[in-house]
Parts: structure tokens; sequence; C-alpha cells
């Protein structure tokens, strides 16, 4: 006898949640099998996306020190100056975007060292 799919996924969209948790029960028991093994792969799956390995550097204030910010962001990103002063009025605003760790670093400390505020996403 060879299984009718159809007629199992219809019999299971009208099954209610009870019915579903003593069919999962009746499989582990029957075939000594555990529906926890999916969720733990999900979570060994979240741990990997905690792993970033692309940053994004946002100003969030320019500082005191606004023109010597808007020369460097200029440098960073190559805009030019109006695009560059609006880019830092418009704090706060994404400077660069899918940079690793290390140039991310790197465009964060020549920002704080012109004198604005920089978060790491």
């Amino acid at each position: 006898m060879a299984l009718n799919i159809e007629n199992i996924v219809a019999e299971l969209e009208n099954a209610t949640i009870l019915e579903l948790s003593e069919l999962v029960k009746a499989i582990e028991e029957k075939f000594d099998v555990t529906a926890a093994a999916p969720v733990a792969a999900a979570a060994g799956a979240g741990d990997v996306a905690a792993a970033k390995d692309s940053f994004d550097v946002e100003l969030t204030s320019a500082g005191d020190k606004k023109v010597a910010v808007i020369k460097e962001v200029r440098g960073i990103t190559g805009l030019g100056l109006k695009e560059a002063k609006e880019l830092v009025d418009g704090a706060p605003t994404m400077i660069k975007e899918g940079l690793s760790e290390s140039e991310a670093n790197e465009v964060k400390e020549k920002l704080e060292a012109a004198g604005a505020s920089i978060t790491l996403k």
C-alpha cells in the first residue's frame, strides 16, 4: 500500500493542536526518535549568525568639530563637499556599510579623531 501524501497533508491541515501533539508523541514512541533535534539545530544556527562578518559605520553626532568631520567623511566616502555636509548634518546616518571588522574600526577611529561620535552596527 503506497502512501497518499495529499490525503495525509489534508488530514494534518484539519487536525487540532492537541491531535498534532498526540501524533508527534506517537511517532516519537513508535520510531524511537525525538522532535527536539531540529530545535537544537536551530539554536546552533543562531550562534553562527552572532558572529558578524560585516559592519556598518553610523555617524551618531558630528560633535564640536563639524568641519573636520565633513572633511573626514569626504575622504572616506569619496563624496563631494555638499553631499558630505548633508550626510553629516543628517546625523544619525550611515557612513559606510558592509565593511570588515578591521575596516569598520579604522573608519571609526578616523571619524572619532575628527570629533565625531560613531556606532558600529
